[in-house]
C-alpha cells in the first residue's frame, strides 16, 4: 500500500475508464464544506438555492461527461439504524446524485452482518486500482492509501458486489 495525497487520488476521476465505486461505511464524515452545509440544516434552515446549484455543478458536470462517456458511478453506503442526523442529510443529498446519473444503494448495516468488508471506506476505480480513506473517530479524512495488488483489489471488488446486492436502491429506501 502506497500513501497518497487527496489530489493524486481525485486524479482517478479524471482517467477511469468504465467505473468507479465507492464503499461508504461511517455514518458521521466532518469535511468542512459538507459540515458547513450540514450544520445550516440541522438549525432548520433551508439551504440557498443558488448556492446549492453552486456547489452542485462541477459534481453535475463531472456526472454529465461520465455518462456521455458511458462510465458508471456507484455508490454504497452502509449505514446504523436508526440513522444519524447526518446520514439522514446525506440521504437527502443523494437524490441529487442520483438526478446526476450516479447509482445509489443504502445497506442498513444489520443486513451486513455476513459480509466480509474491509476496515475502510475506499473507492475502487475500474475494478483495478484501490483508494482506501483513513479517518479519526470524528470523521475528519487522516490520509489516504493506493493499491493495486490483485489480491486486495478482488477481495473489495468482491465485498462491494456482495453488499451492492444485498442494498436497497435510493429510491426505496427510507431512512429510520
Amino acid at each position: 500500500m502506497q500513501p497518497i495525497s487527496e489530489a493524486e487520488r481525485d486524479a482517478f476521476f479524471d482517467t477511469f475508464q468504465h467505473e468507479a465505486i465507492h464503499l461508504e461505511m461511517r455514518d458521521i464524515y466532518a469535511t468542512d464544506i459538507e459540515r458547513s452545509r450540514f450544520q445550516t440544516w440541522l438549525r432548520g434552515e433551508p439551504l440557498d438555492p443558488a448556492s446549492e446549484a453552486a456547489w452542485w455543478q462541477p459534481w453535475r458536470d463531472f456526472m454529465a461527461r461520465n455518462r456521455q462517456q458511458g462510465k458508471v458511478l456507484k455508490r454504497l453506503r452502509i449505514v446504523s439504524e436508526p440513522v444519524t442526523d447526518y446520514i439522514r442529510f446525506e440521504w437527502l443529498d443523494a437524490a441529487e446524485l442520483v438526478r446526476a446519473g450516479e447509482e445509489v444503494r443504502w445497506l442498513p448495516r444489520r443486513l451486513a452482518s455476513t459480509l466480509l468488508l474491509p476496515g475502510n471506506d475506499y473507492w475502487l476505480f475500474d475494478r483495478g486500482t484501490v483508494a482506501f480513506t483513513h479517518f479519526s473517530g470524528d470523521g475528519h479524512v487522516l490520509g489516504h492509501e493506493l493499491t493495486t495488488d490483485p489480491d486486495i483489489v478482488r477481495m473489495c471488488s468482491s465485498a462491494f458486489d456482495a453488499a451492492w446486492k444485498a442494498a436497497i436502491p435510493h429510491d426505496a429506501f427510507q431512512p429510520t
